[in-house]
């Protein structure tokens, strides 16, 4: 009997994302090939072809060598990504990665931000900080990720310095916003136009750095109106694949922050707490598979930043599941990820404290 040929899904990156997409693929009989650096974390469990994802020529290149492609960062310049069988598009690609046209399009689709402004020197952000007041973000348009490109404006004297450190790049300035809570909807949507739908999860940041989830947030009408926005998002996109969109909760309204079109870090409970993990749904989606349940658990998860705790320590708790990326230490830095069913309260708040004196 001939065997079926795996797909070769090639991923632009080969970071933490790659990794986990590269093991959920073994049990779909997918093939998962990165394009990265020697050295790059995915490595551990996927090849790893050394790309220059700043050269066209030679991401195109890698793209000829597999059956598809996806991404696990949105920061690749979207011309790289024209013409690539590449799943999600490029232009739902470059809407994300830059800030101002995303928040432009969440508008086209019905769905509420936080007031924010154009800004492409400082005349124009001295002018923004009086129009839409302040305390209010300066974010660069692009290349922002985990707080990076990000400076707080209290008062309108501080503005040529914020100017100065964002490196006079174009901008958005957005303004502060109330909210009771930060929450992300991840979602798939297949090939034939089929959805599914994680339930929320409520996000602590700090630092621009995301420390905690928790799953699922109960609200079922908040729920929907997630599930509402999100399903126009992906029509209006021809979205294939797995998107996250983060949400500020005020009251009874959502206002969209910003999205992913990726797998994303508040979505790897869904490893141990979801019947199918994002990770399986995203391969499944762009490989034109079924997708998978989304039917979950209550789940916390607890990013390591800076550093993984010692295996003998993680082993004392048999409810925590430890992913550890197998990168090199550093401030600010994700370098794994712990999981525990919601009822252990003692475990979370343990481990919790530890990992936050430890960042």
């Amino acid at each position: 009997m001939i065997s079926e040929k795996k797909q070769r899904v090639g991923v632009l990156g080969a970071g933490q994302l790659a990794l986990m997409l590269a093991e959920a693929a073994d049990s779909l009989g997918v093939s998962v090939v990165c394009a990265g650096q020697p050295g790059d974390c995915a490595g551990q469990v996927a090849e790893v072809v050394r790309v220059d994802l700043d050269d066209a020529r030679e991401v195109a290149a890698f793209a000829d060598s597999v059956d598809l492609v996806t991404i696990e960062s949105e920061n690749i310049h979207a011309e790289v990504l024209q013409g690539l069988n590449l799943y999600p598009n490029a232009r739902a690609v470059g809407i994300a990665q830059d800030r101002l046209i995303e928040k432009q399009f969440f508008q086209a689709c019905g769905i509420g931000t936080a007031p924010f402004a154009q800004v492409d020197s400082l005349e124009d952000l001295q002018r923004a900080a009086e129009s839409i007041g302040l305390p209010a973000i300066l974010k660069t348009r692009r290349m922002g990720y985990d707080g990076k490109g990000q400076v707080r404006l209290h008062s309108v004297e501080q503005a040529a310095e914020a100017w100065t450190e964002v490196g006079g790049v174009p901008c958005i300035l957005e303004g502060r916003v109330s909210f009771s809570a930060e929450v992300s909807l991840i979602a798939a949507r297949g090939r034939g136009g089929e959805i599914v739908f994680y339930p929320l999860v409520e996000n602590v940041h700090e630092d621009g750095i995301l420390r905690v989830s928790r799953a699922p947030f109960v609200d079922g009408d908040l729920q929907r109106l997630a599930e509402q926005y999100m399903r126009s998002v992906l029509e209006k996109l021809e979205y294939i694949g797995v998107l996250a969109i983060e949400f500020f909760v005020r009251e009874d309204v959502l206002l969209a922050n910003e999205m992913a079109p990726r797998v994303h870090n508040s979505g790897h409970w869904t490893i141990e707490g979801a019947a199918t993990s994002q990770f399986a749904n995203h391969l499944r989606a762009i490989c034109g598979m079924e997708l998978g349940s989304t039917q979950s658990r209550p789940t916390v998860l607890l990013n390591c930043i800076g550093s993984m705790p010692r295996e003998e320590e993680t082993a004392k708790y048999a409810g925590l599941a430890r992913h550890d990326y197998g990168k090199e230490g550093r401030p600010g830095r994700k370098v794994g990820h712990l999981t525990f069913s919601a009822e252990d309260v003692a475990s979370i708040e343990v481990w919790r404290q530890r990992l936050e004196a430890e960042a």
